[in-house]
């Protein structure tokens, strides 16, 4: 009880206030705000007057309640601080906030953060690049035991394990391109070349590796697909460069002719005003389907595959084994995260996506040109741009337009293609010769010519399609169905002047004979 009535008894100073004494009563249980103002009120200062309490000795005494008692001989002053100590207190405050500034942006690392994430992107980079260079070494290594594995099948004369065929251990190839986008350099596009781009009289003799790629690259930024897929702009350049670098160097299917296709695909959006009728959605489809269609290309066509029954023809049951091969190929680099450029799509979204690539890559295949293009044929003349079927359909007649539209080139673009068809179908059809299997007459390069290899194509195939597509978009018909229509003429009277002088040749020889005879 003691105790506790002392803890609420007054507490009682002395003032020294005009030099007179001054007695202040006041609880414990006061704030320093309340005891101030009773200070100021007993020494007759204005209240909120800042002050300061000195004892007899000039120290100062703290305001508050526990500050220590006095007595008549020993008085307290209150004295009203100037305006330079009051100076120095905001400087002093100010001091106090610059200090808990200071610790906040310690406590939060905001620099430190920022350095760290710049120094980590920056070691990330040179590790992307070392790796970039441990590929190339390793695929190095690889082609060296597959030339060994190859030298040593051919000395044990077996066909099982023929070289040209795919197997199975090249699932281990890394897709990831060899080469960063720090050594990606750099092209910016001429307005002539931005305008040409969007024409199917575009040369793509022309163009670098390098410089494709930036076009290709041109084209997703141009054509809003960056926008709509929210793709990181580097994401894009890595993709592409995977692309490029999984491609092989074949004779025709090679990467100039994965931006042929392309070309000719964005060409076609420009040329038939698709961005009014399709989604972005499908823009993108369709360029993408276009970029990766015929990725890995081994250079032996599906009958090769079927009738050498290659690893790649086993694997997918004899069904378009190439285009599903493309397809596995072009998901496969999309699922390495520094290539995915769907990566900011919604899954379900992707899923859809995913899909109608699949679909148009396995629409490439010629054995399903009839069937395609009859579907298309029922649909062209009440074609309904709301109705998910026939904008399927006309997308997959797209690509094979755009597959297979050389010839609607000038040409001196053009007919360099055919050379490198050529030169494909022959390397195929001389391995098929070797190996007992059946050779196609149009590949034999002891059957064909130039002019009957194009002739028949043009005629039956490219002509029936583009002029299907026409009726629903009139416009292709001066600068893509024209253009074939030349094409056709030029290559008949190639075969007439073939004709004309294996004719004269035969004449001679028979003129020869029969002179014999007589002489």
């Amino acid at each position: 009880m003691g105790s506790s009535s002392s803890s609420y008894a007054p507490k009682t100073i002395y003032l020294d206030v005009d030099g007179k004494v001054q007695k202040v009563v006041f609880s414990r249980h006061c704030s320093p705000c309340d005891i101030k103002e009773l200070l100021c009120s007993s020494s007759n200062i204005p209240r909120n007057t800042a002050i300061m309490m000195v004892d007899p000795e000039g120290a100062l005494v703290s305001i508050d309640p526990t500050m220590p008692t006095n007595s008549p001989n020993s008085l307290y002053k209150v004295v009203p601080l100037s305006t330079g100590q009051l100076g120095e207190k905001e400087d002093m405050f100010q001091n106090v906030l610059s200090q808990v500034a200071e610790q906040f942006s310690r406590a939060f690392r905001i620099n430190e953060l920022k350095t760290e994430v710049t120094n980590r992107l920056a070691m990330l980079e040179k590790r992307v690049e070392l790796e970039g260079l441990k590929v190339v070494e390793i695929e190095k290594c690889k082609n060296d035991l597959k030339k060994l594995r190859d030298e040593m099948t051919s000395r044990g004369g077996g066909r099982v394990n023929c070289p040209c065929k795919y197997n199975f251990s090249d699932d281990g190839k890394k897709v990831t391109p060899r080469r960063d986008v720090p050594n990606y350099p750099k092209y910016t596009l001429s307005q002539e070349t931005v305008e040409a781009l969007k024409k199917p009289t575009f040369d793509v003799w022309h163009w670098e590796h390098n410089e494709m790629l930036s076009c290709l690259e041109y084209m997703y930024h141009d054509l809003g697909l960056v926008k709509e897929f929210n793709m990181n702009p580097i994401t894009l350049k890595r993709w592409l460069l995977a692309i490029q670098e999984n491609y092989r160097n074949n004779p025709f299917h090679n990467f100039r002719h994965c931006f042929c296709v392309s070309q000719m695909m964005y060409g076609m959006i420009h040329l038939c005003n698709l961005q009014e009728k399709l989604t972005l959605t499908d823009m993108g489809i369709l360029m993408t389907a276009a970029v990766c269609h015929d990725l890995d290309h081994p250079g032996y066509n599906n009958t090769y595959q079927i009738n050498a029954r290659t690893e790649l023809a086993v694997r997918y049951n004899d069904i378009s084994p190439l285009e599903n091969h493309h397809c596995a190929v072009a998901f496969q680099i999309l699922s390495l995260p520094e290539c995915n450029i769907f990566a900011n799509v919604d899954p379900e979204a992707f899923k859809q996506i995913r899909q109608a690539i699949i679909t148009l890559i396995l629409a490439t295949d010629m054995a399903r040109h009839g069937e395609i293009l009859d579907s298309f044929k029922q649909k062209v003349d009440n074609f309904d741009f709301t109705n998910e079927e026939h904008v399927t359909c006309l997308k997959m007649v797209l690509i094979k337009c755009c597959d297979i539209s050389n010839e609607v080139r000038p040409t001196e673009v053009a007919e360099p293609w055919v050379d490198c068809l050529l030169e494909e179908y022959f390397m195929q059809s001389d391995r098929e010769k070797s190996e007992g299997l059946p050779v196609a007459p149009f590949m034999d390069r002891d059957k064909v010519t130039k002019p009957t290899a194009q002739i028949g194509f043009i005629k039956f195939v490219l002509i029936p399609m583009f002029e299907t597509v026409m009726k629903l978009f009139p416009q292709i018909e001066e600068i893509m169905v024209q253009p074939l229509r030349d094409s056709r003429d030029h290559y008949e009277e190639l075969k007439q002047i073939d004709d004309a002088m294996t004719e004269g040749s035969s004449f001679v020889i028979k003129f020869r004979k029969d002179f014999k005879k007589h002489d």
